[in-house]
């Protein structure tokens, strides 16, 4: 509606915000609200691959948006170790002044080298879809992230499980007659996009699962028998690794999309995740270990992350490719969160003493990679629902706007 630089811009000032004000906070409460102004700018990952589909040439749009939506993980894996090395040596506030200075490094490149794209959709802000939703998922995140300390089977988490059901019920049921929704649930239906929502749960909770297990391993006491007693800084280098191989791999998910298609990239990745959590219920007991899991890992998901704008793009229309896209990340945020509470509960359930604390045991380790690699092979089975595209690239100009009718030949 108002341009999706303009927006990208946006995004990013709320970064910056809200690193400011948790740079500058002593106490819980000002840390709460810079951390969700930080949290608004998420939707620059879905308007940079929004952006490059209108502005670049159909060649290069695989390749770019692949490594876009590879970024989702390849900043956390990269910021781990960062982060760690800030934290050994500087006060913890130079966390946030660092992301703020980065944040308007990014608004300068952007407002320097970024168009603005010319697709509109106008209309009017679905105000209420967007309360629904946020209403309909806090309910649903706050189930799954308490409903362990609170208990399952607790009038809390019943109530609030329940109240999520209802509200994202009725959300749907606006949506449907609304006439510029927040996000159009007939396309969302489509068979294409809904298996790749579908597997990007899958691949989000897998993805996880690795990121909950490998700190707790390299930094329980050696005296455990299978931690490794190592600091920060160590567990952030060790996962560094994951970042990387996930960028390298970015542009071979182009590749082979163009090669086979972004069913079969998807796929690939996939297997490739749930053979790396099969490595490591075997290779745990040394870092180096850890490493090449994460490796393996990393390399299924840049092939994964990157088939999914390809399988979004190709069937959404132009002017839905941003919403769709925020919709695609939303479900992979969404396996993150499941990721965690399951793992959880996993490890609070299976754990051995040690010093008077009850600490998660190795074969509690094991069962989360064994269910981690259990998702990833989910992931694969709801990618092969997918319709077969044609390899090829997704188209990258935009319909005609409603006031422009279509030119026709006679």
């Amino acid at each position: 509606m108002y341009g999706k630089r303009r927006m990208l811009l946006v995004s990013l000032a709320l970064l910056v915000a809200g690193s400011v004000v948790c740079g500058l906070s002593d106490s819980l409460t000002p840390m709460l609200i810079g951390r969700a102004l930080q949290g608004l700018s998420s939707g620059a990952v879905s308007l940079g691959i929004s952006i490059m589909r209108d502005e670049l040439p159909s060649e290069r749009l695989p390749g770019t948006t692949a490594l876009m939506s590879a970024s989702l993980g390849i900043g956390g894996a990269l910021g781990l170790p960062a982060a760690a090395l800030i934290a050994d040596h500087f006060d913890w506030h130079v966390l946030f002044w660092t992301s703020a200075v980065l944040g308007v490094l990014s608004v300068v490149l952007v407002v320097t080298i970024v168009p603005e794209s010319e697709v509109r959709t106008g209309g009017r802000f679905d105000l209420v879809g967007a309360a629904g939703l946020s209403a309909g998922l806090v309910c649903l995140l706050l189930t799954v992230s308490k409903g362990a300390d609170w208990g399952w089977s607790s009038t809390s988490t019943i109530g609030l499980f329940a109240a999520a059901a209802i509200v994202l019920l009725l959300w749907g049921r606006f949506e449907l007659r609304v006439s510029a929704p927040l996000v159009d649930l007939r396309t969302t239906v489509r068979r294409q996009v809904l298996f790749t929502n579908l597997a990007s749960v899958a691949i989000g909770f897998s993805m996880f699962a690795l990121s909950l297990v490998m700190p707790q391993l390299l930094q329980l006491p050696e005296q455990t028998g299978y931690g490794m007693g190592r600091d920060l800084l160590t567990v952030g280098l060790a996962m560094a690794p994951m970042g990387l191989v996930m960028m390298a791999t970015a542009p071979l998910s182009a590749r082979i999309t163009k090669a086979r298609g972004p069913k079969v990239t998807l796929m690939t990745g996939a297997l490739v995740v749930a053979a790396g959590y099969g490595t490591g219920i075997v290779l745990m007991s040394e870092i180096w270990q850890l490493v090449v899991v994460g490796c393996i890992v990393g390399a299924g998901m840049g092939l994964a992350y990157g088939a999914m704008p390809a399988l979004i793009m190709g069937a959404v229309p132009v002017s839905e490719t941003a919403a769709a896209n925020s919709l695609n990340t939303l479900m992979r945020s969404l396996g993150t969160s499941f990721s965690s509470a399951v793992v959880g509960v996993v490890l609070a359930q299976m754990t051995t003493g040690f010093a008077g604390h009850a600490l998660p045991s190795e074969n509690g380790f094991r069962t989360v990679l064994a269910i981690g690699a259990g998702a990833a092979a989910l992931c694969c089975a709801l990618a092969a629902f997918l319709p077969r595209q044609q390899p090829g690239t997704v188209p990258t100009h935009a319909p005609a706007k409603p006031s422009e009718p279509a030119k026709t030949t006679s």
